[in-house]
Parts: C-alpha cells; structure tokens; sequence
C-alpha cells in the first residue's frame, strides 16, 4: 500500500456500495482489535486524490443496523491514517425540508439505539473518555460538503436533527410523531454510535443524509414501500459523484 496519504473516507450507507470512477482501488482487508469489518475498505483514485470506501452493510448489504461492527470500521480507517470520514446514510424524512430524494446534512443527533457497543471504552484498562457530543458533526467538514454542494450545484438540506433507532423494521406511526416532539427532523437507523465512535477516534466526522421515503405518518403515502425507497434512492445517490468531485478539488 502506498504511504501517501488518504485525504477522505466514504462510508457507504443502503443504496450506495460502491463509488464511480474509482481508479486502481486495492481491497484492504486487516485484523482490527474489535473483530471484524462489515467488509474490505478500498483504497483508491478519485478525481487525482486518495480516497477510501466501506460499505457500512456490507458490499452485499448483509449486515442489519444493529449488526453492524461500527468500532472495527473507524478503528480500521482511523489506523490507515485518514481523518476525515462523510458517513453517508439513507433515512425517512419527517419535516418539511427533508422531502424524498433530498440530500442534506443534519447538524444534531439523538440516539434511540439500544444494545449496541457505542464506546472504545469496554476494555478493561482502557482510558474512559468523556467526550463532548454539543455538536455531533464536525463543523469543518460540514462547511466544505456544503461548499462542494454550491460549487457542485447540488442542492443540500443545511441542518436538521437525525433521530437513530434501532431498526432494523421502520418504525410506528406513534413512534415518529414522538421523535417530531422530540425535535426530530430526519430518522434513520446508523447514525450511532457511529458520530460518537468517530468522536472518541478524534475523527473530523460528517453525515450526508439520502431521503428514502417519508417516516411513517409523514407525507401521503398510506404505507412504505422497498419500491419507492430504492427508487428515491436511486434518484438521491446521482448527485454523490459530482458533490465528491467538489469536495475533492484543490482549494482555490
């Protein structure tokens, strides 16, 4: 493997398990301290620059939610060297600007989860870390996604609050309207302990939420269908390789 460095990670969600234009990408498939990865990271060319990918369910999306090994994946991408992680994920909208087949990036986070390992701290003999969460996402990253949206001409939702549950089923009617009062804006089921795991790794961190369909009880549909999910998201993961691309271009 090359020492130059890995200048971006991509963590692919439900609907994207590989990124176009990838050049001279190698599997990279390594023993971590917390079992093993949802699968290889592939390290490769984008747009001249080094960039990594994993596909968070497995590049045959065979992991759940809840299965998903979230510390192997950033220990993994964190001991490669690379600090700068866009965590795509696809969720159900539930207020206005988070619409079907919009992209945005949420700025806050609650965690509904359960069960799941969310710290590197289990360990016996490991440094307890209490680390600050007051804003999830890493603002820099955040900045330079949605600059790469203006200069991409690609329209991205700027803030919201993404709700984690537990999945991997979608939830109830009663269940949404609750994570409305809550202050919820978006829901989707992988958003933690990802941000948190990536926290404690010292990671700069950020999620670009894909809209799949409206959250039960929003919009008008009169049930959720796998059809209008893949298709909405079909039609959200367009945009990824021309927002990359920005992302990716040398600073002016």
């Amino acid at each position: 493997m090359s020492d130059e460095a890995i200048d971006l990670a991509v963590i692919g969600g439900t609907g994207l398990y590989r990124l176009a234009a990838f050049e001279d990408a190698e599997a990279i498939v390594r023993d971590t301290p917390y079992g093993e990865t949802s699968g290889p990271v592939r390290v490769g060319r984008l747009h001249g620059r080094r960039v990594a990918f994993l596909a968070r369910h497995g590049e045959q999306h065979s992991l759940p939610p809840h299965r998903v090994n979230y510390r192997a994946n950033l220990w993994l991408l964190q001991d490669l060297g690379i600090r700068r992680v866009l965590a795509v994920n696809a969720v159900g909208g539930i207020t206005g600007d988070w619409a079907p087949q919009a992209l945005g990036l949420p700025d806050q986070l609650i965690d509904y989860t359960w069960g799941r390992v969310g710290t590197f701290c289990e360990e016996p003999g490991s440094e307890v870390l209490h680390v600050d969460m007051t804003e999830p996402y890493s603002r820099s990253l955040r900045e330079a996604v949605l600059q790469a949206g203006v200069d991409a001409r690609v329209a991205l939702v700027d803030g919201g609050c993404y709700g984690a549950t537990q999945g991997p089923r979608l939830e109830t009617r009663a269940e949404i309207a609750r994570m409305r009062r809550d202050g919820c804006d978006l829901v989707g089921m992988t958003g933690m302990p990802e941000a948190g795991l990536a926290r404690e790794l010292g990671l700069e961190y950020a999620c670009l939420a894909l809209v799949a369909n409206w959250a039960a009880g929003c919009g008008d549909q009169a049930e959720i269908t796998l059809e209008e999910v893949h298709a909405n998201l079909e039609h959200a993961t367009a945009p990824i390789p021309a927002l990359l691309e920005a992302l990716l271009a040398p600073a002016r």
